[in-house]
């Protein structure tokens, strides 16, 4: 199969298969609710500034050039493998990589986050958003290529923004905390809107489909904004575009994680959105959220990343409660509840996986 028939929106010819070594790690094990010889962890954002390593290969260096230098995207991502003996490493990228790929006049600026220079208030405006292509993203599957030959038989994760969260950065202009512009347009013009986020599932279908021809085990669609609507509006404008995302994915078998912070309230929603795996924030705790969930979803989750500034006592009490939460669960991916924060003690990740792996050994 080739990447760029993959991009077009057709589906592969067979369900797609990582080698067998890595259909065997207990990341992907616990992803498709199959017994585990121990909980598996990894953690979002565990390539990044919370690692010296990282700081030094990065200095003098944009986040978004970063992102387009395959060697240095693979030396990133391997990092918290290395240091941190994590189930699975995550692909070191940002959600507003394909984005910036089709020509969106956008950069990311330190202290502030993704800025864009010409916000999307009006249809004329979808000009800007033309189809991702293979081609577009080459170093993606450069660096993928450099990261499954050096990782073995441990999974290498892909991820895209979802269609709400990206579509809330090119309407906003950058990071908001209300989203006012965001929602004035979804309540405003639901046709603009409806055409907008479809135009976003397909270029996300797309990235992600690179990801996966190119060694991607597992894909995590990132809706970091999405907690901000009420179960109504998700489900009438903004849950067929992530479903959209889902379908054209499906046919690779790779497992589909589903993430979005403060999204308690939505959990069920995402999760018959079409992932296999749902992500859980630290406010709602494991076996509350699987009762939200439903059957036939594995959970991945979710201690809070606040606590990793505690003790090493407190760290353990609190994981100790995580996994006493999720014991009755098919499937257990263990995480933070959000991302690593970048200021955190590395030797505390590092102690709670061993904690982690220690605790659930079989």
């Amino acid at each position: 199969m080739s990447a760029n028939t993959e991009a077009t929106g057709q589906q592969p010819s067979a369900t797609y298969e990582p080698m067998k070594a890595t259909r065997d790690s207990a990341f992907l094990k616990a992803c498709r609710r199959e017994p585990v010889p121990h909980t598996p962890v990894w953690f979002m954002r565990q390539a990044g500034r919370s690692l010296p390593e990282y700081r030094k290969v990065r200095e003098g260096i944009a986040m978004l050039d970063s992102c387009m230098r395959p060697d240095l995207v693979a030396e990133i991502t391997m990092q918290p493998v290395r240091r941190h003996n994590v189930d699975a490493a995550i692909y070191f990228s940002d959600i507003v990589v394909p984005l910036k790929a089709i020509g969106i006049d956008l950069d990311i600026k330190p202290g502030v986050g993704p800025v864009v220079a010409n916000p999307i208030r009006s249809r004329a405006d979808l000009a800007q958003l033309r189809d991702l292509t293979p081609e577009d993203v080459w170093y993606v599957t450069e660096a993928m290529g450099l990261l499954t030959a050096e990782l073995g038989e441990k999974p290498l994760i892909g991820f895209a923004g979802a269609p709400f969260t990206l579509a809330s950065y090119l309407i906003e202009g950058g990071p908001s905390r209300n989203h006012e512009h965001t929602k004035a347009l979804m309540y405003g013009d639901p046709q603009l809107w409806a055409d907008l986020l479809d135009r976003l599932a397909e270029i996300t279908s797309a990235f992600l489909k690179v990801q996966i021809e190119a060694g991607a085990s597992a894909v995590q669609l990132f809706d970091s904004w999405v907690g901000a609507l009420a179960p109504a509006d998700y489900r009438r404008s903004v849950m067929p575009a992530s479903e959209k995302v889902f379908r054209a994915v499906e046919g690779y078998g790779v497992p589909r994680i589903h993430f979005g912070v403060g999204t308690g309230e939505l959990l069920g929603l995402m999760g018959e959105a079409g992932a296999d795996v749902v992500g859980v924030d630290w406010r709602v705790p494991l076996d509350e959220a699987v009762r939200r969930v439903g059957p036939g979803k594995a959970l991945q989750g979710n201690l809070d990343p606040a606590t990793l500034f505690s003790t090493r006592e407190a760290v353990e009490t609190k994981a100790r409660e995580v996994l006493d939460a999720a014991s009755g669960l098919e499937g257990h991916v263990f995480n933070l509840g959000h991302g690593v924060p970048p200021n955190t003690d590395p030797d505390a990740l590092t102690r709670l996986v061993e904690y982690v792996h220690t605790q659930t050994a079989k």
